[in-house]
C-alpha cells in the first residue's frame, strides 16, 4: 500500500534561496535567487562544495579512422536507433556549435571547445548512444548559447534559462553542465511547496535527458570530476531522482512518474562502473557509491541521502525491490554512522578527513530523516548527538612536558575536531612563541625554536581554538624548559 509522505530531503523546501544567473531569450542576463534550489554546498558534485576534485578534462587525441561524432551518428541511423531527420538534426547542431567556437577566443572560445571536445571523446569511445544524444546535445546547445552572448562566471556559478527548470552549473576549462542533483533537489523543492505546475515542468524536461545506462533508467554527468571522466554518475543523484518522481506520481496524481521511478531503481542492483553498489561485508550489507568511477570511495552524507531517496520510493510505491536494496544499504550504513563520528565531528568519507561545516550540516538532516524514517536508535542517536557537535566548544589539551633551551621542540597538543588553533608560550610576562594554524582533530605539534639563553624554569603555554561553527574552547597548561640557560629568578 503506498503512504504519503511530508518529510522534506536535500535542503528541499528551505527558506534560503539560491542565487543563480539566469539567460533571457534574447540573451541578456540577470541575477535571481532560486526559492526552490537546495544550496550548492549541499551536492558533492558540486565546483563549490569540492573545489579540489574538479581538473580540467584531458583531450584525447583522436586518430583520423577512428569514431567521430558524425560518424556515430551515421551509425544511429543505419541501425535505425535515431531517424534520418534525428541524424540531420543533430549534424547541423554540432557543426553550428564547431563554427561558432572558430569565431570565438579567449575563455569563450575554450569552454565551448572543451563541450566539444567531450562529444568528441564520447563517440571515439563509443559511447555515443541514441539515449544520451539528448542530454549531450542540450548541453551542447546551451554552451553555444550562453558562450556566444552570455557572462563570464566564477568558479561554481549556477546557470538557468528563462522558460526552463534545469539547473546548470560552471565548471571551469568544461562549460557549463546539466547539475543532475541540483536540478531534482529543486523538484523536491517544488514538491515541498505543493507547486505542481512548476513540478511537472521539470519533470518534463529532465525525463528526456536520461540515458539507459545497463538497464536502469539514468541521469549522467558529462565532466571529468575527481579523476571520473564522462559519463558517470552517482547513488546520491539518483536516489534523488527516484525520491523527486515518487513524490511527483502522489502530488500530480500520475502513476507514470512512479514507473520512471521503477525505471531506475536497477542502478542500485548493478555494479560499478555501470552502477552503483558495492558489497561491503557479511549479512548482505551493501554501499551505493557516490561515484560510479570510485568504487573504493564512501561519502557518508551521499551514502545517506541515497538510501533516504529508496526508502521514500519504496514506501509510496510499496516495492519491496527498493525496500531490500534499503536494508542492505541500511546495514552497512548503521555501521558507517558509527565508525566516521570522531566523538565530535563526522568524517567527509570513511577513513578521510573531518566534513566541512556545510557538510556537517547537510549529514545532520541526512540522518535526522533516517531517524524519523526508521526511528532506529543508531540514527535517532547520532541525530541528537551530531546536532550538538555544531555547539560544542573544541577541547585542545597540552601534551608535551619538557624541552630543552638552545632546541627545536616539537610542543604537541592533542584536538577535538577540525579548529583555528592558537598557541603562546610566555615566561615571566615576555612571550617566546605566538603561532596558529588550521588542523584537524588528533595530534599536532608546533615548532619552537627556544633560545639558548631561555630561562630555565616552567613556561605558560596557552592554547586556544576556534571550530568551523565558531565554537570557542582554550585551555592552558606549563612546559618545563630545561638546559644551559639562566635559571629561572
Amino acid at each position: 500500500m503506498a503512504l504519503a509522505f511530508v518529510f522534506c530531503a536535500l535542503g528541499a523546501g528551505t527558506a534560503a534561496a539560491s542565487p543563480v544567473l539566469v539567460m533571457n531569450h534574447d540573451g541578456r542576463v540577470h541575477r535571481a535567487n532560486d526559492r526552490a534550489l537546495p544550496p550548492a554546498s549541499t551536492d558533492p558534485t558540486s565546483v563549490l562544495a569540492n573545489a579540489s576534485a574538479v581538473a580540467v578534462r584531458p583531450r584525447a587525441t583522436l586518430a583520423s579512422a577512428e569514431k567521430t561524432v558524425r560518424s556515430e551518428l551515421n551509425v544511429l541511423a543505419t541501425k535505425r536507433a535515431i531517424t534520418g531527420s534525428q541524424r540531420t538534426s543533430y549534424r547541423s547542431a554540432f557543426d553550428s556549435a564547431v563554427t561558432t567556437a572558430k569565431r570565438l577566443s579567449g575563455t569563450r572560445r575554450t569552454e565551448l571547445q572543451a563541450v566539444i571536445d567531450t562529444l568528441h571523446d564520447i563517440a571515439a569511445s563509443g559511447q555515443l548512444t541514441a539515449s544520451r544524444l539528448p542530454a549531450l546535445f542540450e548541453t551542447l546547445a546551451r554552451n553555444r548559447q550562453w558562450w556566444t552572448t552570455g557572462k563570464l562566471m566564477s568558479y561554481g556559478q549556477r546557470v538557468e534559462f528563462s522558460g526552463s527548470q534545469i539547473v546548470w552549473e560552471y565548471y571551469p576549462g568544461q562549460g557549463i553542465q546539466i547539475q543532475v542533483l541540483g536540478t531534482f533537489g529543486k523538484a523536491n523543492g517544488y514538491w515541498s511547496a505543493g507547486d505542481r505546475n512548476d513540478l511537472s515542468a521539470l519533470l518534463r524536461e529532465m525525463l528526456p535527458m536520461a540515458v539507459m545506462r545497463g538497464k536502469a533508467l539514468t541521469w549522467e554527468y558529462y565532466f571529468t570530476f575527481d579523476g571520473g571522466v564522462p559519463p558517470w554518475t552517482s547513488a546520491m543523484s539518483q536516489g534523488t531522482a527516484i525520491q523527486a518522481l515518487s513524490r511527483a506520481s502522489q502530488l500530480l496524481d500520475d502513476p507514470d512518474y512512479l514507473a520512471d521511478a521503477r525505471r531506475a531503481l536497477p542502478l542500485f542492483q548493478q555494479a560499478p562502473p555501470s552502477g552503483v553498489r558495492v558489497p561491503s561485508g557479511s549479512g548482505g550489507a551493501m554501499r551505493y557509491l557516490q561515484y560510479t568511477f570510485a568504487p573504493h570511495e564512501y561519502i557518508l552524507n551521499a551514502f545517506l541521502q541515497s538510501l533516504v531517496g529508496l526508502y521514500d520510493y519504496g514506501t509510496i510505491a510499496d516495492d519491496q525491490t527498493a525496500m531490500k536494496l534499503f536494508n542492505a544499504g541500511d546495514k552497512q550504513a548503521q555501521r558507517d554512522v558509527m565508525t566516521d563520528d570522531t566523538g565530535a565531528w563526522t568524517l567527509y568519507d570513511n577513513g578521510g578527513l573531518e566534513a566541512d561545516l556545510s557538510y556537517q550540516e547537510l549529514i545532520n538532516g541526512f540522518v535526522a530523516n533516517l531517524c524519523t524514517r526508521t526511528r532506529d536508535d543508531v540514527y535517532c542517536d547520532a541525530s541528537r548527538r551530531w546536532a550538538g557537535y555544531l555547539r560544542t566548544p573544541p577541547v585542545v589539551t597540552l601534551l608535551t612536558k619538557n624541552v630543552k633551551a638552545g632546541s627545536k621542540a616539537n610542543v604537541s597538543f592533542r584536538l577535538s575536531k577540525q579548529s583555528k588553533v592558537g598557541m603562546t608560550i610566555a615566561f615571566a610576562g615576555k612571550t617566546y612563541l605566538s603561532t596558529s594554524a588550521t588542523v584537524g582533530y588528533g595530534t599536532h605539534f608546533y615548532t619552537w625554536s627556544v633560545p639558548k639563553t631561555a630561562p630555565r624554569g616552567t613556561y605558560t603555554v596557552t592554547l586556544s581554538a576556534t571550530d568551523q561553527a565558531g565554537n570557542f574552547g582554550r585551555s592552558a597548561g606549563t612546559v618545563n624548559v630545561a638546559g644551559k640557560g639562566k635559571p629561572a629568578t
